[in-house]
This record gives structure tokens, C-alpha cells and sequence, in this order.
């Protein structure tokens, strides 16, 4: 399990690195001029020469990547071009919106995915089964942005029920907050998780339906074990191992779909951020941001490996 677990680690950290170097040489590849935002119309050309000095962007680009790897080791993400504060202090105020709509998304996905997909699976050609996968299809094939802004236009602004915009309202406070908070959080939520909640219901029915064929199976209910215990007890152990799996890769998905979600709900956190940066050229921002992103995907997809190795020994060994 040791040598498991550091082969792992060691593929984690060669990712986070390859994260790292593509994203430092495509925000140069920007069009634009970052320096616009860091400088004052007013300022002499000395100013602006040290203005640049000060952030390293009168260095050749192999000296500021040396550079920004050294600042990375450290712990250091620098400094904000437009709000002249440490990166880390503007990705930790944003950090726990993001994760409220993707740990709500996420358990949301989980907790409808299995139930849907074992019932689709036990009515395997049935009318059920049947609607589950073309609602499944879909669903897969719905564009972030267009489920956002039709549930902001029907729920939100037709109906009043949600929030149009924003986490919270000003002026509430104490325990109402909390609860204005979630309000808030309810269609973003609802955006992100109806995108991934597709290919988790067709991954769950697909594998069960294969897990029921097994000898096992087939075994165990000529031995007489109830047709709902085989399923819920000897088939679905089996048929969690690909949708484990999933929830590994779905979480890339989820810092896609945060970033267009976040943006049409006005919503505060990493991904409304990242929208906000691009369009400000802070490159500190964004290879923070994008850092966080990386680094939460590859510690996410480490732990769904593990997990597989627990449920699977063989995996292991392979």
C-alpha cells in the first residue's frame, strides 16, 4: 500500500508542476498589456520602470518563471496586480464559496446518482430504465451557462423563488444569514450538479446491470438470497468501483462548471474570480488560482485512487 500510495503522490506532483508551467506560459500568450493595471496615467517613465521591477515583469521569461517556482516553494503566490494584496489573502476569501456550491453539488450528484442508477439497473428495458437514460443522455449534453440562466430566468426572475444574484443580502445577520446564504447557493447548486448528475446515473445503471450478470450473482440467488439483497449487498459493492472512480474525474468538471456558473449567478467565488482576472490580465490571480484548481483535482483524483485501492486490491498489484 506504501509504494501504492507514493506512486500516486509522485504522478500528483509531476501533474501539479506540468499545471503550473502551462498556465505561467499561456497567460503570457495573452493579448494585452498586464502592466495597465498596475500603473497610473500619471506616473513618469522612472515610476513605471520601477513599478515593473517591483513585480519582476521587466525580467526575460525564463527569470520570471525561475522566479515564480522559487516564490511557489516558498509558499509565496505574490501579489495582486489590481488589488495589491497577497494572492493567498484573495483566494482564501473566495475559496469557501466555491466550495460550498461544489462539496452541495457533489453530495447532491452522489446521493440521487445511486439511488436512480440501482433503480434504472433492477428495471433494466422497463419504461423507468428507459426514461432514466434519455433524460441521462441529455443531461450529459446540457451546456453550463444555458442550464444557468434558464434556471436564473424561470425560478429566479419569472417565478421569485431563488435569488438572482450574489451569496447573501446585506442587512441580515446571525442565524438568518446562514440561511440566506444557502437560499443563494440553491440554483447555482442545482446548475452544477444537474450536469454531472447524468453520467452518474448512466455509469451507475451500466455497471450494476454488468454486476448483476456476474457468476457471483447468478450464484447467489440460486442459493436463494433475495433478488433486493443481491442487488443492494453483493452487486452494488462492485458496481461503486467505476463510480468512485467518477467522482474523481467529475471534479474537473466541477472546477469547469464553477467558473461559468460563478459568472452567471454573480456569485463570489474562485471561478467569478478567475472571469474578473482575465479580464484585468492579473497574472498573480490567476496562476493562484489556477495553482488551487490544479492542486484540488490532483489531491482529489490521489484520495479516489487510494480509495479504489481499498476497495480493490488488485489494483495494487497491477
Amino acid at each position: 500500500m506504501g509504494t501504492f500510495a507514493l506512486r500516486r503522490v509522485g504522478r500528483g506532483l509531476l501533474t501539479v508542476w506540468f499545471a503550473v508551467t502551462v498556465t505561467f506560459l499561456l497567460l503570457r500568450l495573452l493579448p494585452g498589456d498586464p502592466t495597465l493595471a498596475i500603473q497610473s496615467p500619471n506616473m513618469t517613465a522612472d515610476q513605471r520602470a520601477a513599478l515593473l521591477e517591483q513585480y519582476g515583469l521587466d525580467q526575460p521569461l525564463a527569470v520570471q518563471y525561475l522566479a515564480y517556482l522559487g516564490q511557489l516553494a516558498q509558499g509565496n503566490l505574490g501579489i495582486s496586480f489590481t488589488q495589491s494584496v497577497p494572492v493567498t489573502e484573495v483566494l482564501m476569501e473566495r475559496l469557501p464559496w466555491t466550495l460550498l456550491l461544489a462539496s452541495g453539488a457533489l453530495v447532491l450528484t452522489v446521493l440521487l446518482g445511486i439511488p436512480l442508477g440501482v433503480l434504472a439497473a433492477s428495471r433494466a428495458g422497463g419504461a423507468f430504465d428507459r426514461l432514466v437514460q434519455m433524460v441521462g443522455v441529455t443531461a450529459q449534453s446540457l451546456f453550463v451557462p444555458s442550464v444557468g440562466v434558464f434556471l436564473l430566468y424561470t425560478l429566479g426572475l419569472q417565478l421569485g423563488w431563488f435569488p438572482i444574484g450574489g451569496a447573501y443580502d446585506r442587512g441580515v445577520y446571525g442565524m438568518a444569514w446562514y440561511g440566506n446564504v444557502l437560499h443563494h447557493a440553491v440554483l447555482p447548486i442545482l446548475s452544477l450538479m444537474l450536469i454531472q448528475l447524468g453520467a452518474y446515473v448512466l455509469t451507475m445503471r451500466s455497471t450494476l446491470i454488468d454486476a448483476l450478470g456476474e457468476d457471483y450473482c447468478t450464484l447467489a440467488r440460486a442459493n436463494g438470497l433475495p433478488y433486493r439483497r443481491v442487488l443492494w449487498k453483493h452487486a452494488l459493492r462492485n458496481a461503486l468501483l467505476p463510480a468512485t472512480t467518477l467522482i474523481g474525474l467529475q471534479l474537473g468538471t466541477l472546477v469547469g462548471g464553477a467558473v461559468l456558473t460563478e459568472t452567471v449567478f454573480a456569485y463570489p467565488g474562485i471561478g467569478r474570480g478567475i472571469y474578473e482576472a482575465v479580464t484585468q490580465l492579473d497574472f498573480p490571480v490567476l496562476q493562484g488560482s489556477f495553482l488551487l484548481l490544479a492542486v484540488t483535482v490532483v489531491v482529489a483524483n490521489m484520495l479516489t485512487d487510494l480509495v479504489y485501492g481499498v476497495l480493490d486490491p488488485r489494483v495494487k498489484t497491477a
